[in-house]
């Protein structure tokens, strides 16, 4: 699956399937971002007590979330050349995705992507073949010894923005990744270049005015994470 875009256009990736056009992460949503030419679908993986399902976090479990199996087998069938981006909430059931990724011959065709290293680094062990995105920054960042959080906004996000261009070589080393998925308020043509020269795409999250997206094209990011893929019409 090709993530860096050299020459080619922009990477249009739906967000959640296409949240703004249907419930997010269900088959309904993933339809209509097929339906409006995306090149990925980025999905919500998440831990449930029966498996992995579709979900942002535990809070918006609904009562059947969709299993990760019956989208991957919906994919399968309807979608033979669109990628995949598992946006994992979860820790520890690494295997778990490995296999289900493996029986539906989706593993060439996925790239993972989180903050937790430790979750980049088992993927990484368990199939080396499994692309990784590095997902950054976090919502929150930990303070001290008691991890007391702050939230990445205003200062705390231009201070992150000025510095990721420097951060990089090691963002991507801890992980082996193959992309960074960062929030798109801290993109800077300076990120974008570093991360090219170590021959690593970037993806840029989450962009819903057609503006922005235009802009971060000019910057020569890779692809665009989006809850509505019709903005991405230039």
């Amino acid at each position: 699956m090709r993530f860096l875009r050299g020459e080619g256009p922009l990477l249009k990736i739906g967000h959640r399937g296409a949240a703004a056009l249907a419930p997010a992460n269900t088959i309904e949503a993933a339809e209509a971002a097929l339906v409006h030419g995306v090149d990925l679908i980025e999905l919500d993986v998440f831990g449930g007590p029966n498996g992995l399902v579709l979900s942002h976090s535990r809070r918006e479990l609904t009562e059947q979330p969709v299993a990760l199996d019956e989208m991957l087998a919906f994919l399968v069938e309807r979608a033979p050349s669109a990628g995949i981006v598992a946006d994992l909430k979860f820790v520890g059931r690494e295997r778990q995705l490995v296999e289900a990724l493996r029986a539906h011959g989706l593993v060439e065709r996925t790239i993972a992507s989180t903050s937790q290293v430790s979750t980049l680094q088992n993927l990484r062990r368990l199939e080396p073949a499994l692309a990784r995105s590095r997902t950054y920054p976090r919502g929150r960042v930990y303070l001290g010894s008691h991890r007391t959080f702050i939230h990445v906004s205003g200062p705390v996000q231009w201070a992150m923005r000025l510095a990721l261009p420097y951060r990089v070589r090691k963002l991507v080393d801890e992980v082996s990744a193959t992309a960074v998925t960062l929030n798109f308020r801290v993109v800077t043509r300076a990120a974008v270049e570093r991360c090219h020269e170590l021959g690593v795409a970037v993806f840029a999250w989450t962009v819903n005015e057609g503006e922005v997206a235009q802009r971060l094209d000019g910057l020569g990011i890779d692809g665009v994470i989006t809850d509505d893929p019709r903005i991405l019409t230039f």
